[in-house]
Parts: structure tokens; sequence; C-alpha cells
């Protein structure tokens, strides 16, 4: 005999971040009568990362998905289902048509913003559409503790407030930026509950170099291609570039960051459009001197420190150096290691990685399989995206699917 939750109690949605927000939105507009939707927010006013992201404008989304492009330490076949399941064209008239939120596409990065450009907007509109719906939003509200009994759930305030809850569903985040609320709770909670955490770190974080041996190049920005080693195929990524006063951040330096942060690998840089071979024809066959040539290509600034890295003269006329010193200089040019020594942490990591293993997730519904009534969504599941909206379409996507099913779904009768 299997009978649905108890309407008696609401359903808790713990943050009001953008997984948060989803769900409390799906699960308000599928509730019937008289059932409550309640979302429990630490900040005074939640949803700080979208307010925060893309400089303020909040890239809302990609323009297309390879959900190859993620990583996890869970099943990527698990991942894909779960971010399939809610296809890219439905998100965007999602936001466009019921949050009221147009969006414009950037078309020299594919990423999706508000055409108003504004990050407060995006946050506000979806607080509205909660309301609207049906939500009931509490502020200054910190949990600390999640325990189920008999088929219900109690959900412990830093007040000494207890609520009773039919289901909870859990999107408190990561431990990234901090500053915006997220401390990394929700993994103590559900770590007591049984779930495994696979390692977390940052992600999605600036490099670090110390002594800051480029600090003379602060501000300087380029698109360049990054790689590091990988098991079958170099890990690569082409993008953005920007050298700043501690080492390194753009685009290019967060999608790779994680494989220098955990696993302490080498990352080359290609600096420019042109790769080995190309360079070593216009060493052997331009006239002229060494940076007079690279200057053409490069900023005078970047250029000299490579020439410097190659140990070249910048006035060495190119038919006079010496075959090792044309590879030097090839290699500086195309194949660079760039050298750094750590990085930014959670404290500018745009994501965290690691985090609940999938495997103990329904991925049609985000309810755990080990506890019915507990459903999982957002940066706590053990999964990140690169840059360019694709962490918002894992957050959209993870947040309306436990938001349907938190309400609807089943559980064994008492």
């Amino acid at each position: 005999m299997r009978s649905s939750r108890d309407k008696d109690h609401p359903l808790l949605i713990l943050g009001a971040g953008a997984a948060g927000l989803l769900a409390a939105i799906f699960a308000a507009g599928a509730a019937g009568r008289g059932r409550r939707v309640v979302l429990l927010e630490r900040t005074p006013d939640g949803g700080r990362k979208i307010l925060v992201s893309g400089g303020g404008r909040c890239n809302i989304l990609p323009s297309y998905v390879d959900p190859g492009r993620f990583v996890t330490d869970s099943s990527p076949n698990t991942l894909r289902k779960i971010l399939t399941s809610w296809p890219l064209e439905e998100q965007r008239r999602f936001f466009e048509d019921e949050a009221g939120i147009p969006l414009a596409l950037e078309p020299e990065t594919g990423k999706l913003f508000p055409a108003s450009n504004s990050a407060r907007e995006v946050r506000d509109k979806l607080m509205t559409l909660a309301r609207r719906r049906g939500a009931e939003i509490r502020f200054n509200a910190w949990v600390v503790d999640l325990a189920s009994s008999n088929g219900s759930w109690t959900v412990r305030l830093e007040n000494g407030e207890a609520i009773s809850a039919s289901a909870v569903i859990v999107a408190t985040g990561g431990l990234s930026l901090p500053g915006t609320g997220s401390d990394g709770s929700g993994f103590g909670i559900v770590r007591r509950l049984g779930h495994t955490i696979h390692e977390t770190y940052p992600a999605l974080t600036p490099l670090t170099l110390d002594p800051p041996r480029y600090a003379s190049l602060a501000g300087i920005s380029r698109t360049v291609t990054l790689r590091a080693p990988g098991p079958k195929k170099p890990f690569t990524t082409h993008g953005g570039f920007l050298f700043t006063h501690r080492g390194y951040s753009g685009p290019a330096v967060l999608d790779i960051s994680h494989r220098a942060v955990r696993l302490r690998q080498p990352i080359r840089v290609q600096w420019t459009e042109l790769d080995a071979g190309a360079w070593d024809r216009l060493l052997r066959e331009t006239p002229g001197t060494a940076f007079g040539l690279l200057r053409r290509h490069l900023p005078d600034r970047l250029a000299e420190a490579l020439l410097q890295d190659a140990g070249v003269e910048g006035g060495r006329g190119l038919a006079q150096l010496r075959r090792e010193e044309r590879q030097r200089l090839v290699e500086a040019l195309a194949d660079h290691l760039l050298p750094w020594t750590g990085d930014e942490g959670y404290r500018k990591a745009e994501v965290t990685g690691g985090g609940v293993a999938l495997s103990e997730i329904d991925p049609r519904t985000m309810e755990s399989r080990l506890h019915p009534g507990l459903f999982l969504c957002g940066e706590i599941l053990d999964a990140f995206g690169p840059i360019g909206g694709y962490n918002f379409l894992w957050a959209w996507a993870t947040g309306r699917a436990a938001g349907l099913r938190a309400l609807t779904s089943e559980q064994p009768g008492t």
C-alpha cells in the first residue's frame, strides 16, 4: 500500500539560489489545493550568486550544450540523463515566456544574457514568479540539521526552531564564493544522513604565481588555447586569458583550473592562432628582428616577456638565430609552460567541484535513493560545467526536476 506525502506539512526547500528558486517555482506550480511550499534562505535577500554572476549581467544559459564538457567523479551517463531532462530550448522558453526575462545572444561568446543585462532582474523576477505561484519565502532562516522519522522530516534552524515537512529539497549550494552565503553546510547535513560526498575542491577559480613573475603584464588579455595532460587526449580549452597582479584569470584559465587545483597538472599555452609549425616557418622566412615579428602578433610587453623566457634577445635578426634558439622561441609562443604555484580557492571560485554522488539520486526526480522524501539539486551534486551558463543550466534543470516531483512522488504508507 502506498500513499501520497503528508498534506498537513509543507514542502521545505533549503536555499534560495538558482536551483532552489526553480524548485520553488515548479513545486508551487504543481502543488494541489492547500499544499504549502516554503523556501528557507539563510541570507536577508537570497539569490546572491545570481546577482554577482557574469559581472552583474547573469549569463543565464549557453546557446548550445555539450554534456561532455561537464566534470564529475560520478557516472557521465547519469549526468547526461539529468542534463538533458529539460532541453535547452525549453529552458529558454521558460525564462522568456513564464519568467518574463527576454534573452539576448552575445555572438562572440555564445552566451545568453537577459536583454536588460541585469542580474538583479533575473533574481527578482524568479523570486516574484515563485511567490506568484504560491511559494512562501523566509529569509534569515539558517538550517543547521535535518532528520527523518516515520516518513516525515524535521528541519532545525539555528534559532532552535523545528519545522515539520512532508518532503525536503536541499539546494544549499557548495563552498564557492562564501560571501554570497555558501558555506558548504549542506554537505555536512547530507553526509550525516549517509550520503557519499565525493571530494570537494574549488573549480573555475583563478590561478596564482608566487613570486608574481608576470605582474608587469597585469591587465593584458588574450584569446588563447590552454592544454593539460589527459589519460586519452589532452584537456583543451580556448578562450579569454587575463594576466593579473597575482597570476592569471579569464574564461580559459577558469575552465582548466580544476586540472591544476586537483591534479596539479602542468598547463601549456598557445598564445595565438598560430601553431608550432606556423611559427617555425615565420621565424625562418620572415626578415627583420625577433621582437619586430612578435609584436605584430602580440602586445609589446608580452612579446618582450616571451623573448626573455626563451632566452632570445629581441634585437637579434631572425636570420641569425641558431636552431636551438628558434626552437625555444617556438615553444614559448605555441607550447609555453605556464608557471603557477597556487589558486584563489573558494574565495573566487565560481563553482564547487565534487559533491553528492550522482549514483545516490534518481536522475529523473532528484530524489535520494537512501531517503524517500529527500531531494538534492544544484551545486551540492557532483557535477560542474565550464564558463558560459553551463552551471546555471545545471541548477535550473535539477531544481525544476526536484520541484516537479517533491510533492507528487509517493512513499510507503504507514
